[in-house]
């Protein structure tokens, strides 16, 4: 037995340093994610019997269009994940300090500014004409449009101390922040539900709130702690240096509005073409077959940064290994995933309640379908996100959007398909991730391709 163990220890914990380091991560992680799993499948019944389906659907509507403004990042705090841990590669500590003190300069600087004008400008926001929702509910989305707004500015600031810590490729411990604030979050809407009537501003609070207040002990835990040595510092704010974070960043800031745009404007569509119930039925199976991506992104999210450091130090053979042990993880989760779906009618009750909620079939298979195809793609893309390679992204991510939108409004308007449709073209728009860049990373791994591959 003790032979046994020690094997197991070796396994995960010996081998090559950069490996070691992420299989603790991820044995971390499968705890942290299993929770987070757990409270968020918690949540969704208590939420719609907290507010009824309609109202959460007017929740989930709202909080998309307000997180519309996350694009306002421009991807800065991607850039900041290469160039730290690029930073920490070198051992060069003093330029870490400076990119991650001009990143919460520059990004302070730019959600204050946004949250001012909100406070003017939303007053004068009709939200009921502009959710197609009763007059009734008029005041409360009013309200909690200000309260979702204020926390969504508040926490891309915040949240950088997350980009940080994965840059350091210690992804769990930023899981870990997330996790505290959804049982914070919990506990409230727990409370709420014994004590007060169904409110949509209640229920802003519970969510927005909670999550606050676990990014604000985590700035204040690590930069008195692990990260004291490059804590945020007036003077080190560097606008110099941003220009190779905006460099970065702008590439990301397209790549993240293909992603607002094929993700964030789904609930509104399905809110004007078909109704708020159907937003929630639509949230529910991604939030079902999200539990894949989710436990695959235990997996993936420590090779972003590990792949940055290998790729400078030139270890290739540690990256052709990393992705070979991803394509074979990826057919057990393909395997998963179509016991998710033979099961899903069953579980839906389970989870929900017999009658809460009816979902056809064919959205179930498509989200399946949409996640399965996102999975594969996500480790090369991971890949080129962390070498800084990308070109062809970029300019994938002008194309994808506008297809996302057409193709959602053919299937809808023309082929008269149903919700499943924002899945379909969701899959075909998303050709990057299974085409383009399986073929990038060939090309720059086994070829040693340079020019468009490696830019």
């Amino acid at each position: 037995m003790h032979k046994l163990i020690q094997k197991v220890k070796n396994t995960i914990f010996g081998g090559h340093e950069r490996t070691a380091r992420a299989n603790k991560n991820i044995l971390s992680s499968f705890l942290i994610k299993a929770a987070s799993i757990i409270i968020s499948l918690v949540v969704v019944p208590l939420t719609l019997n907290y507010v009824n389906p309609s109202r959460y659907g007017i929740w989930l509507t709202l909080s998309s269009i307000v997180a519309w403004f996350s694009f306002f990042d421009i991807g800065i705090t991607h850039g900041l994940r290469n160039k730290f841990a690029e930073a920490r590669a070198k051992g060069d500590d003093s330029a870490a300090q400076i990119y991650v003190s001009t990143t919460y300069g520059i990004l302070a600087i730019v959600f204050i500014s946004i949250w001012v004008l909100f406070l003017v400008v939303n007053p004068f926001l009709n939200w009921s004409d502009i959710l197609k929702i009763s007059s009734e509910y008029s005041a409360d989305v009013s309200k909690l449009a200000l309260i979702v707004f204020t926390y969504f500015c508040m926490q891309f600031v915040l949240r950088t101390i997350s980009t940080i810590v994965s840059a350091d490729q210690e992804p769990a411990q930023a899981s870990l922040i997330d996790v505290l604030g959804q049982l914070v979050s919990l506990i409230i809407i727990v409370i709420l539900v014994k004590t007060t009537e169904g409110s949509l501003v209640n229920l802003g609070l519970a969510l927005c709130a909670a999550p606050l207040l676990a990014l604000i002990g985590a700035n204040i835990f690590f930069f008195r702690g692990k990260y004291k040595a490059f804590s945020p510092k007036l003077s080190k704010v560097k606008f110099s240096f941003a220009k190779s974070l905006f460099n970065l960043g702008v590439v990301f800031f397209v790549i993240q509005i293909a992603g607002l745009v094929q993700f964030q404007t789904a609930n509104f569509i399905i809110s004007r073409n078909f109704g708020p119930e159907d937003v929630t039925n639509y949230n529910i199976v991604f939030k079902y077959f999200g539990i894949l991506s989710m436990g695959f992104m235990i997996f993936l999210t420590p090779f972003w940064s590990a792949a940055t450091e290998a790729y400078v130090k030139e270890d290739i053979s540690w990256i052709k290994k990393s992705i070979k042990k991803y394509n074979i993880l990826n057919i057990g989760f393909i395997i998963i995933g179509c016991i998710m779906l033979y099961l899903s009618d069953a579980i839906y009750a389970l989870w929900l309640g017999e009658g809460t909620v009816e979902i056809e079939f064919y959205l179930s298979f498509w989200g399946l379908i949409f996640f399965m195809t996102s999975i594969f793609g996500s480790k090369y893309t991971s890949f080129l996100n962390g070498i800084s390679a990308l070109r062809l992204q970029f300019w994938a991510s002008i194309i994808s959007p506008i297809l996302y939108i057409g193709l959602t409004l053919l299937f809808i308007n023309y082929f008269e398909m149903g919700v499943y449709a924002l899945f379909i073209a969701s899959v075909i728009a998303n050709f990057n991730a299974f085409i383009l860049a399986p073929i990038q990373y060939y090309m720059i791994i086994h070829k040693k391709k340079k020019g468009i591959w490696i830019r």
